[in-house]
């Protein structure tokens, strides 16, 4: 399977990843490119931020029709 549908499979299952469960879990050390790839498929993935110990991340989850 490959790192883009372990990723969606991960969101579907989960809710929402970000980028240090993806190499934690996956060895994806490009998860918004692994994302890009995706929502060219057409998966809708929407994107927020999230703050912890003064850093901003991005978390993608599935979004709405």
């Amino acid at each position: 399977m490959s790192q883009a549908n372990q990723i969606l499979n991960h969101i579907k299952t989960h809710g929402a990843i970000n980028p240090l469960m993806a190499l934690e879990r996956y060895g994806c050390m490009r998860l918004a490119a692994r994302i890009s790839d995706l929502r060219q498929l057409g998966h809708k993935i929407e994107t927020r931020h999230k703050k912890a110990n003064n850093k901003v991340y991005a978390e993608y989850y599935l979004g709405g029709a």
